[in-house]
Protein backbone atom coordinates (compact mmCIF):
# COMPACT_ATOMS: atom_id res chain seq x y z
CA UNK A 1 0.00 0.00 0.00
CA UNK A 2 2.65 2.21 0.92
CA UNK A 3 4.80 1.90 -2.50
CA UNK A 4 1.25 2.45 -4.25
CA UNK A 5 0.51 5.95 -2.29
CA UNK A 6 4.16 6.71 -3.26
CA UNK A 7 3.98 5.87 -6.90
CA UNK A 8 0.36 7.94 -7.11
CA UNK A 9 2.00 10.76 -5.27
CA UNK A 10 4.35 11.48 -8.07
CA UNK A 11 1.91 11.00 -10.76
CA UNK A 12 -0.03 14.17 -8.94
CA UNK A 13 3.33 15.88 -8.11
CA UNK A 14 3.81 15.26 -12.65
CA UNK A 15 0.46 17.00 -12.74
CA UNK A 16 1.19 19.69 -10.44
CA UNK A 17 4.30 20.48 -12.20
CA UNK A 18 2.70 20.75 -15.77
CA UNK A 19 -0.24 22.67 -14.67
CA UNK A 20 1.47 24.57 -11.29
CA UNK A 21 -1.17 23.64 -9.79
CA UNK A 22 -2.27 20.48 -7.64
CA UNK A 23 -5.70 18.90 -9.20
CA UNK A 24 -9.04 19.80 -8.36
CA UNK A 25 -10.26 16.69 -6.36
CA UNK A 26 -12.87 14.91 -8.03
CA UNK A 27 -15.62 11.55 -6.72
CA UNK A 28 -15.23 10.21 -10.44
CA UNK A 29 -12.68 9.90 -13.60
CA UNK A 30 -15.24 11.00 -15.40
CA UNK A 31 -19.22 12.69 -15.15
CA UNK A 32 -22.24 10.57 -15.67
CA UNK A 33 -23.03 10.32 -19.62
CA UNK A 34 -19.56 11.99 -20.41
CA UNK A 35 -18.74 11.15 -24.23
CA UNK A 36 -15.24 12.15 -25.04
CA UNK A 37 -15.52 11.16 -28.68
CA UNK A 38 -17.52 13.86 -29.60
CA UNK A 39 -15.60 16.48 -28.07
CA UNK A 40 -15.05 19.30 -30.17
CA UNK A 41 -13.08 21.90 -28.42
CA UNK A 42 -10.15 23.39 -30.01
CA UNK A 43 -7.23 20.84 -30.97
CA UNK A 44 -4.12 20.91 -28.44
CA UNK A 45 -0.77 22.45 -29.39
CA UNK A 46 2.55 20.49 -30.06
CA UNK A 47 3.36 20.95 -26.40
CA UNK A 48 0.03 20.70 -24.42
CA UNK A 49 -0.28 17.10 -26.48
CA UNK A 50 3.21 16.14 -25.71
CA UNK A 51 1.50 17.21 -21.75
CA UNK A 52 -2.02 14.89 -22.34
CA UNK A 53 0.01 12.16 -23.74
CA UNK A 54 2.08 11.96 -20.61
CA UNK A 55 -0.52 12.97 -17.91
CA UNK A 56 -3.15 9.88 -19.89
CA UNK A 57 0.29 7.38 -19.44
CA UNK A 58 1.04 7.73 -16.25
CA UNK A 59 -1.92 6.97 -14.83
CA UNK A 60 -2.00 3.54 -16.82
CA UNK A 61 0.75 1.95 -14.48
CA UNK A 62 -1.68 3.12 -11.38
CA UNK A 63 -4.36 1.22 -13.06
CA UNK A 64 -1.60 -1.94 -13.03
CA UNK A 65 -0.74 -1.68 -9.35
CA UNK A 66 -4.47 -1.40 -8.17
CA UNK A 67 -6.52 1.67 -9.00
CA UNK A 68 -8.88 -0.15 -11.53
CA UNK A 69 -11.54 2.23 -10.73
CA UNK A 70 -10.30 4.53 -13.56
CA UNK A 71 -9.53 2.27 -16.14
CA UNK A 72 -12.70 2.14 -18.42
CA UNK A 73 -12.15 6.47 -18.10
CA UNK A 74 -8.37 6.19 -18.87
CA UNK A 75 -9.35 3.80 -21.66
CA UNK A 76 -11.68 5.73 -23.49
CA UNK A 77 -9.22 8.85 -23.61
CA UNK A 78 -6.31 6.76 -24.67
CA UNK A 79 -8.30 6.63 -27.86
CA UNK A 80 -8.30 10.24 -28.10
CA UNK A 81 -3.82 10.48 -27.73
CA UNK A 82 -3.40 11.15 -31.87
CA UNK A 83 -5.20 14.41 -31.87
CA UNK A 84 -6.37 15.42 -28.15
CA UNK A 85 -8.35 18.98 -27.89
CA UNK A 86 -8.18 21.10 -24.80
CA UNK A 87 -11.77 19.21 -23.26
CA UNK A 88 -9.63 15.85 -23.27
CA UNK A 89 -7.06 17.22 -21.22
CA UNK A 90 -9.33 19.07 -19.00
CA UNK A 91 -11.03 15.34 -18.70
CA UNK A 92 -6.86 14.00 -17.95
CA UNK A 93 -7.01 16.53 -15.34
CA UNK A 94 -9.98 15.33 -13.55
CA UNK A 95 -8.97 11.64 -13.67
CA UNK A 96 -6.00 12.99 -11.92
CA UNK A 97 -8.25 15.05 -9.07
CA UNK A 98 -9.85 11.60 -8.79
CA UNK A 99 -6.36 9.83 -8.01
CA UNK A 100 -6.12 13.22 -5.60
CA UNK A 101 -8.96 12.15 -3.69
CA UNK A 102 -8.77 8.88 -3.13
CA UNK A 103 -5.22 8.44 -3.00
CA UNK A 104 -4.69 6.15 -0.34
CA UNK A 105 -7.14 3.49 -2.14
CA UNK A 106 -5.99 -0.28 -2.02
CA UNK A 107 -6.61 -3.54 -2.25
CA UNK A 108 -7.49 -5.49 0.80
CA UNK A 109 -5.74 -8.97 0.74
CA UNK A 110 -8.26 -11.21 2.01
CA UNK A 111 -7.22 -15.08 2.60
CA UNK A 112 -10.20 -16.58 3.80
CA UNK A 113 -12.87 -18.22 1.20
CA UNK A 114 -16.14 -16.71 0.21
CA UNK A 115 -19.15 -18.79 1.11
CA UNK A 116 -20.61 -20.37 -2.42
CA UNK A 117 -22.52 -22.85 -0.46
CA UNK A 118 -25.82 -20.89 -0.82
CA UNK A 119 -25.83 -19.97 -4.54
CA UNK A 120 -27.84 -21.57 -5.99
CA UNK A 121 -25.74 -23.90 -9.13
CA UNK A 122 -28.73 -25.81 -11.83
CA UNK A 123 -26.45 -28.62 -13.35
CA UNK A 124 -27.72 -29.78 -16.61
CA UNK A 125 -27.09 -32.84 -18.15
CA UNK A 126 -24.77 -32.67 -21.01
CA UNK A 127 -24.91 -36.56 -22.31
CA UNK A 128 -26.84 -35.83 -25.67
CA UNK A 129 -24.91 -32.51 -26.66
CA UNK A 130 -21.54 -31.80 -28.43
CA UNK A 131 -19.80 -31.20 -24.87
CA UNK A 132 -20.68 -34.63 -23.55
CA UNK A 133 -17.06 -35.10 -23.16
CA UNK A 134 -15.70 -32.03 -22.18
CA UNK A 135 -13.17 -31.97 -19.62
CA UNK A 136 -10.80 -29.64 -18.65
CA UNK A 137 -7.46 -29.92 -19.61
CA UNK A 138 -5.10 -30.83 -16.69
CA UNK A 139 -1.34 -29.82 -17.48
CA UNK A 140 0.88 -32.63 -17.33
CA UNK A 141 4.03 -30.78 -16.10
CA UNK A 142 2.18 -28.86 -13.59
CA UNK A 143 3.69 -29.87 -9.83
CA UNK A 144 1.79 -31.59 -7.00
CA UNK A 145 -0.56 -29.09 -5.77
CA UNK A 146 0.36 -28.18 -2.06
CA UNK A 147 -0.96 -25.84 0.51
CA UNK A 148 -4.57 -24.29 0.97
CA UNK A 149 -7.05 -24.55 -1.83
CA UNK A 150 -8.43 -21.43 -3.25
CA UNK A 151 -11.82 -20.31 -4.53
CA UNK A 152 -11.60 -18.50 -7.93
CA UNK A 153 -14.76 -15.98 -8.77
CA UNK A 154 -15.27 -13.61 -11.49
CA UNK A 155 -17.82 -11.05 -12.48
CA UNK A 156 -18.27 -10.05 -16.13
CA UNK A 157 -20.56 -7.24 -17.32
CA UNK A 158 -20.62 -4.93 -20.67
CA UNK A 159 -21.98 -1.43 -20.89
CA UNK A 160 -25.17 -0.97 -23.11
CA UNK A 161 -24.75 -1.31 -26.41
CA UNK A 162 -22.90 1.89 -28.36
CA UNK A 163 -21.20 3.20 -25.04
CA UNK A 164 -18.09 3.77 -27.73
CA UNK A 165 -20.77 6.44 -30.23
CA UNK A 166 -18.70 7.15 -33.17
CA UNK A 167 -17.38 2.86 -33.57
CA UNK A 168 -20.51 1.68 -31.79
CA UNK A 169 -18.81 -0.90 -29.67
CA UNK A 170 -19.46 -1.85 -25.89
CA UNK A 171 -17.12 -1.97 -22.99
CA UNK A 172 -16.31 -4.93 -21.05
CA UNK A 173 -15.60 -5.25 -17.71
CA UNK A 174 -14.50 -8.51 -16.31
CA UNK A 175 -12.87 -8.87 -12.42
CA UNK A 176 -11.24 -12.00 -10.94
CA UNK A 177 -10.73 -12.86 -7.60
CA UNK A 178 -8.86 -15.23 -5.61
CA UNK A 179 -10.95 -16.26 -2.35
CA UNK A 180 -11.92 -12.56 -1.45
CA UNK A 181 -9.06 -10.83 -3.06
CA UNK A 182 -8.85 -8.83 -6.40
CA UNK A 183 -6.25 -10.29 -8.66
CA UNK A 184 -6.88 -9.24 -12.15
CA UNK A 185 -9.15 -6.61 -13.80
CA UNK A 186 -10.35 -5.84 -17.46
CA UNK A 187 -11.52 -3.24 -19.14
CA UNK A 188 -11.46 -2.80 -22.81
CA UNK A 189 -13.90 -2.04 -26.07
CA UNK A 190 -15.04 -4.97 -27.74
CA UNK A 191 -13.97 -5.98 -31.15
CA UNK A 192 -17.42 -6.30 -33.00
CA UNK A 193 -20.27 -3.97 -32.80
CA UNK A 194 -23.67 -5.47 -30.66
CA UNK A 195 -27.08 -4.59 -31.99
CA UNK A 196 -28.13 -5.45 -28.35
CA UNK A 197 -27.14 -6.10 -24.80
CA UNK A 198 -27.66 -9.74 -25.21
CA UNK A 199 -24.58 -9.83 -27.43
CA UNK A 200 -22.71 -7.70 -25.98
CA UNK A 201 -23.04 -9.58 -22.75
CA UNK A 202 -22.36 -12.78 -24.80
CA UNK A 203 -19.09 -11.31 -25.71
CA UNK A 204 -17.97 -10.67 -22.34
CA UNK A 205 -18.53 -13.68 -20.95
CA UNK A 206 -16.84 -15.28 -23.63
CA UNK A 207 -13.99 -13.25 -22.63
CA UNK A 208 -14.65 -14.05 -18.99
CA UNK A 209 -14.18 -17.81 -19.55
CA UNK A 210 -11.46 -17.95 -21.75
CA UNK A 211 -9.37 -15.11 -18.89
CA UNK A 212 -10.99 -17.87 -16.83
CA UNK A 213 -9.14 -21.13 -18.23
CA UNK A 214 -5.87 -18.79 -18.69
CA UNK A 215 -5.90 -18.27 -15.05
CA UNK A 216 -6.71 -22.04 -13.60
CA UNK A 217 -3.83 -23.29 -16.08
CA UNK A 218 -1.49 -20.55 -14.52
CA UNK A 219 -2.62 -21.20 -10.87
CA UNK A 220 -2.11 -25.52 -11.95
CA UNK A 221 1.51 -24.56 -13.29
CA UNK A 222 2.56 -22.68 -9.77
CA UNK A 223 0.92 -25.66 -7.88
CA UNK A 224 -1.57 -23.85 -6.42
CA UNK A 225 -5.14 -26.06 -5.40
CA UNK A 226 -8.05 -24.87 -6.87
CA UNK A 227 -11.39 -25.37 -5.20
CA UNK A 228 -13.91 -26.45 -7.70
CA UNK A 229 -15.25 -24.48 -10.43
CA UNK A 230 -15.08 -20.83 -10.83
CA UNK A 231 -18.38 -19.25 -10.26
CA UNK A 232 -18.69 -16.89 -13.08
CA UNK A 233 -21.23 -14.07 -12.64
CA UNK A 234 -23.51 -11.41 -14.78
CA UNK A 235 -26.56 -9.56 -14.10
CA UNK A 236 -28.35 -11.26 -17.55
CA UNK A 237 -30.39 -13.96 -16.95
CA UNK A 238 -30.46 -14.43 -20.65
CA UNK A 239 -27.17 -15.27 -20.85
CA UNK A 240 -26.71 -17.09 -17.98
CA UNK A 241 -29.49 -19.37 -19.57
CA UNK A 242 -28.40 -19.39 -22.95
CA UNK A 243 -24.66 -20.54 -21.64
CA UNK A 244 -25.59 -23.42 -19.28
CA UNK A 245 -28.56 -25.30 -21.00
CA UNK A 246 -27.50 -27.42 -23.37
CA UNK A 247 -30.10 -26.89 -26.26
CA UNK A 248 -30.91 -22.94 -26.30
CA UNK A 249 -30.21 -21.78 -29.89
CA UNK A 250 -28.22 -18.68 -31.12
CA UNK A 251 -28.75 -17.32 -34.47
CA UNK A 252 -25.70 -14.95 -34.98
CA UNK A 253 -22.44 -17.14 -35.39
CA UNK A 254 -20.54 -14.92 -33.59
CA UNK A 255 -22.62 -15.43 -30.53
CA UNK A 256 -22.56 -18.55 -31.12
CA UNK A 257 -19.44 -19.10 -30.59
CA UNK A 258 -19.49 -17.04 -27.81
CA UNK A 259 -22.23 -19.42 -26.04
CA UNK A 260 -20.57 -22.48 -27.38
CA UNK A 261 -17.41 -21.70 -25.75
CA UNK A 262 -19.15 -20.97 -22.34
CA UNK A 263 -21.01 -24.07 -22.53
CA UNK A 264 -17.90 -25.99 -23.13
CA UNK A 265 -16.35 -24.87 -20.02
CA UNK A 266 -19.50 -25.06 -17.93
CA UNK A 267 -20.11 -28.91 -19.69
CA UNK A 268 -16.25 -29.49 -17.98
CA UNK A 269 -16.79 -28.02 -15.07
CA UNK A 270 -14.22 -25.52 -15.30
CA UNK A 271 -16.89 -22.40 -14.40
CA UNK A 272 -20.09 -22.57 -12.99
CA UNK A 273 -22.51 -19.25 -14.69
CA UNK A 274 -25.07 -17.81 -12.28
CA UNK A 275 -26.76 -15.01 -12.63
CA UNK A 276 -26.24 -12.27 -9.70
CA UNK A 277 -29.69 -10.29 -10.06
CA UNK A 278 -31.19 -10.26 -6.61
CA UNK A 279 -28.57 -11.60 -4.62
CA UNK A 280 -25.88 -10.21 -2.58
CA UNK A 281 -22.59 -11.15 -4.68
CA UNK A 282 -20.66 -8.70 -5.18
CA UNK A 283 -16.73 -8.18 -5.54
CA UNK A 284 -15.32 -7.61 -2.32
CA UNK A 285 -13.45 -4.73 -2.18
Amino acid sequence: MRRRSEHVKKILENCRWIFGAWPKPATSPLTAGDCPELDTSELLNEDDQKAHQSLIGAPQWAIQIGRFDIQTAVMTLSHCRAMPRRGHLDRVKRIHGCLSKMRHAAIKIRTDAPDHLNIPVKLHDWECSCCADAKEEIPLDAPKPKGKPVTVTSFFNATNPCHHLISGKSVAGILHQLNKTRIDWHSKLQQTVETATFGSEHVDARTCTEQVIDLRLALRHLGVPIDGPTMVLGDNESVINSAAIAHSKMHKRWVALSCHCMRHAVAASIVNVITSLGRKIRPTF
